[in-house]
């Protein structure tokens, strides 16, 4: 199980907040572009939680020599993965010619794992899609992966759907283009010896559980975001570990804390992290009050212990009409 590496999402609050729910899955940063290692500010980019163990880097880039920097880069600083992005849709990457273009230059791919592994000591992995365009023949995406794979790398994470280029949104290519698991079952029964992981669209855990009767993973990417309580339940379900008895406050409080170390380590304000927990009650009676009194601006100015016990606190009648 792994969850999604997601744009303004996966920063490394809400990883922390995830590995709170669960000690095992895999978590991945936002997608970090080989340039901003390269040029920009790497500890801002870089700079995690040693409690979010394990967790994979995923690189935005083109560039075989840049690709084998920036991975060199994250291992050094003590990342368990390095994933090359060739699934992002977005105009931004394709000016970059990278992200799900990429699928079109199979042989530039494999050059760039070729180089990150001969840098590097972890796991280079590629997250990709199952096709771009109008492309929806299964031969296409089987060459890309039987192409990558003898560059040396020998883990796939599969977005079920295929990339349109143009005419749609990166929001829009998250919905629109149909799913299509049995395109990744094909590959996990091709490429037997490869270890292929499914993303696309995977909400509950009957659909995980019939996935991984086909594939060896399964990663979650937005139900993770808006119900993280989800997560409470993998280390169980799918790593054999014992039942958690975590609570929803037990978590609240655990993030409270983290919330107020890094305010007086980094001086990060804890509105920046509380957006990250805001779906922890999804589901549960009063959970939209909680969730209005921790995005509540005016509230600012408190330190997050008193926020959490005015979220935690019954309104009162008058409140409550």
């Amino acid at each position: 199980m792994s969850v999604a590496p997601m744009l303004d999402w996966t920063d490394r609050h809400c990883r922390y907040l995830h590995r709170l729910l669960s000690k095992h899955t895999l978590l991945y940063t936002e997608m970090i572009t080989t340039g901003a290692l390269i040029h920009g500010d790497v500890a801002r980019h870089l700079r995690f939680n040693e409690e979010e163990h394990p967790v994979a880097l995923q690189l935005g880039g083109s560039e075989p020599a840049d690709l084998a920097k920036a991975a060199k880069i994250g291992q050094d600083w003590g990342y368990d993965e390095i994933n090359l992005n060739c699934g992002c849709p977005s105009e931004r990457v394709q000016r970059g010619a990278f992200g799900a273009c990429l699928m079109n230059e199979a042989p530039l791919v494999a050059d760039c794992v070729k180089a990150m592994r001969d840098v590097v000591d972890v796991p280079v992995t590629v997250k990709h899609r199952i096709g771009i365009d109008k492309i929806e023949s299964y031969d296409f995406v089987r060459d890309f992966v039987g192409t990558v794979a003898e560059a040396g790398c020998d883990t796939f994470i599969v977005h079920a759907r295929n990339a349109w280029l143009q005419g749609l949104s990166p929001k829009e290519n998250r919905d629109i283009p149909p799913l299509r698991y049995e395109i990744v079952a094909q590959l996990k029964r091709e490429f037997p010896h490869l270890t292929i992981a499914i993303n696309g669209g995977i909400k509950t855990d009957e659909v995980v559980q019939q996935q991984l009767q086909a594939v060896d993973g399964v990663m979650i990417g937005r139900e993770a975001y808006h119900n993280p309580w989800w997560l409470s339940r993998w280390d169980e379900l799918y790593f054999g570990a014992p039942p958690s008895e975590l609570t929803h406050m037990d978590v609240e409080r655990a993030m409270v804390e983290y919330m107020e170390r890094e305010a007086r380590e980094h001086d990060t304000h804890w509105y920046a992290i509380a957006r990250h927990m805001l779906g922890l009650r999804h589901g549960l009676p009063g959970a939209r009050r909680w969730r209005q009194v921790w995005s509540d601006h005016r509230l600012k100015h408190l330190p997050a212990s008193e926020v959490s016990a005015i979220a935690n606190t019954k309104p009162s009648t008058a409140e409550a009409q």
